[in-house]
């Protein structure tokens, strides 16, 4: 299993004609409906108990018969409607599908309601090494290692989804699901940061993990820890961790105050950390260049200020997140970035409009915000393929595609920004935006974002369902340990390679795991070792039910609770 470095295409835009007047005005509607409406809204809360820069510092089951029809769904999904009718009810029960990958991925001590029969206990002992307690958290992928890199993006992506669409997660049944699987992140997220410039990032060796292929319950390879510390600086880890317990600080808020005020203290040492020790995590700690490499430190902490100052309302955060680091590193009005695990300027660019609410408090802060909306308006021209800027990096079939590896990964997180966006401006009040001299709405972005959903479905040219449990044709041979080797397998270390390439489908469904998906063609083989297809990550499955949920969700919406 090799993860993916960040791909970027130099793709042609043009921009946005919301002049100065408009964009006041678009202003004055966002902050009139932000206090007409916000408290009418649901806000955050659960339902679960349970680079360096040049500035300063269900359930799981078998597989079915290839002639099986998707199962019925168990409980009845009020319809969802856009503006034209459109109902989005079918995006519930992959929705549902979906956020069961995370019960799969737990490490730990599995509570008592934990739904996957065939997943128990594992790696208890994890920390021992250090003397700290890291049990907990979730493996990202197919093996046992846990990179807190991208399990921190895959909470802050949870979250964020959460903030926007509570209410359609509340009528879906699945907030409860989607709350429980945030906290078991950031209840690790807790342990993981066990002083104010300590940060533990990854337990588990790949060289050691991935000589082995065994159910994570037998495993005995030793699982050492890695830290972050002022002599080892992972700027960009810790600011995703930042960002994630900021975020996560928000969702609990009401149900959990206490909770919510501990997530946010360690935010805010996060972040200090992060700024004030700066260093990529892969340049102290090499070996990682060859699974989640990152390509910068500088958009994380961007993304992460821009997370803080949305938990505190503090200013001094938004003037980060719109100063001198953002003229060197935002990408503002440059070719579309795509949003991903390693890249998150796209991310900040696509909320600017909500920050649009203090664009009247400050100069500084209105010209720095009103370039990152033309820099998200040339994003969002980038994805429609009506566009004369569209992105030309799409499969035959219309997925947008920027990798081989993982191609999903993209076209799910670029379509989540879409329907947050549409959300956005249908919620500001503004009727179209404009790309390249051509006029189009918040449903087009919709629309967009819909068809990336159907291809992932099934609406593609090989008829394939890419969430694993999802329709009567997708992935049997899911690149995944745990799911590959039967319950009562006496398997070791080395033995166990059996299952690895063996012709048979998986003996457990790995329900909601999102795989990797196609090539530029369209084609796409499924092989257990194929990793650059057929592995899923948690942040695929993160980026997957947020656009199920949006999709769902009665657009226009307004934000919750940010």
């Amino acid at each position: 299993m090799v993860r993916r470095l960040r791909h970027t295409e130099k793709g042609g835009w043009q921009w946005w004609v919301l002049a100065g007047i408009v964009a006041l005005v678009a202003v004055l509607s966002v902050v009139t409906v932000f206090v007409a409406q916000h408290k009418h809204r649901h806000k955050g809360g659960s339902s679960s108990s349970s680079s360096s820069s040049s500035s300063s510092p269900i359930s799981g089951g078998k597989i079915p018969p290839a002639n099986a029809q998707p199962p019925a769904a168990s409980v009845s999904y009020p319809p969802s409607q856009d503006s034209g009718g459109t109902v989005y009810a079918k995006y519930a029960e992959p929705l549902k599908i979906s956020l069961q990958f995370f019960d799969i991925q737990k490490s730990g001590k599995l509570p008592p309601d934990n739904p996957i029969e065939w997943r128990g206990d594992s790696a208890l002992s994890d920390g021992s090494d250090a003397h700290v307690d890291l049990s907990g958290g979730m493996y990202d992928a197919g093996d046992y290692i846990k990179f807190g890199f991208p399990m921190a993006f895959t909470a802050t992506i949870l979250s964020w989804s959460i903030l926007e669409y509570r209410k359609e997660y509340t009528a879906t049944q699945q907030l409860h699901s989607v709350t429980g699987s945030l906290k078991w992140i950031t209840d690790y997220l807790i342990k993981a940061h066990a002083s104010e410039n300590e940060l533990y990032f990854q337990v588990g060796s790949p060289r050691l993990d991935h000589a082995c292929w065994e159910r994570a319950e037998k495993m005995d390879t030793a699982r050492p820890s890695f830290k972050l510390d002022p002599s080892h600086p992972g700027t960009e880890v810790a600011a995703e961790t930042s960002a994630a317990m900021a975020a996560a600080s928000l969702v609990f808020r009401n149900d959990d105050p206490s909770y919510a005020q501990t997530l946010l203290s360690h935010a805010t040492q996060l972040f200090a950390f992060a700024d004030k020790h700066r260093g990529s995590y892969t340049a102290s700690f090499p070996s990682d260049q060859l699974y989640y490499n990152s390509t910068g430190f500088e958009d994380e902490l961007l993304w992460a200020a821009s997370w803080m100052f949305y938990a505190t309302k503090d200013s001094k955060y938004l003037a980060y997140a719109t100063g001198k680091l953002a003229q060197l590193s935002a990408g503002w009005e440059k070719a579309p970035a795509w949003f991903s695990w390693d890249d998150k300027k796209p991310g900040i660019q696509a909320s600017s409009l909500k920050l649009s609410s203090v664009f009247l408090t400050s100069i500084s802060f209105l010209v720095s915000l009103v370039k990152y909306g033309k820099t998200a308006e040339h994003l969002v021209c980038a994805f429609l393929p009506q566009s004369p800027t569209a992105s030309t990096n799409r499969s035959t079939g219309g997925l947008l595609w920027v990798s081989q590896r993982n191609a999903v990964q993209h076209a799910v997180g670029s379509a989540f920004l879409a329907v947050v966006y549409a959300d956005y401006l249908s919620s500001s009040g503004v009727k179209q935006f404009r790309c390249s001299g051509n006029s189009f709405a918040a449903k087009d972005l919709r629309a967009f974002a819909a068809s990336q959903a159907d291809y992932i479905l099934g609406e593609n040219p090989m008829s394939k369902s890419y969430l694993v449990g999802y329709g009567a044709n997708f992935p049997q041979q899911l690149h995944h340990r745990e799911a590959s080797i039967p319950l009562d397998a006496a398997t070791g270390c080395k033995d166990g390679f059996r299952w690895l390439h063996a012709s048979a489908p998986n003996p457990h469904v790995a329900t909601g795991a999102l795989v990797g998906g196609p090539f530029q063609n369209d084609s796409y083989s499924d092989l257990r070792d194929n990793t650059m297809q057929n592995e899923a990550t948690t942040y695929n499955s993160a980026a997957m039910s947020a656009l199920l949920v949006a999709l769902y969700a009665n657009g226009p919406i307004l934000p919750t609770a940010l």
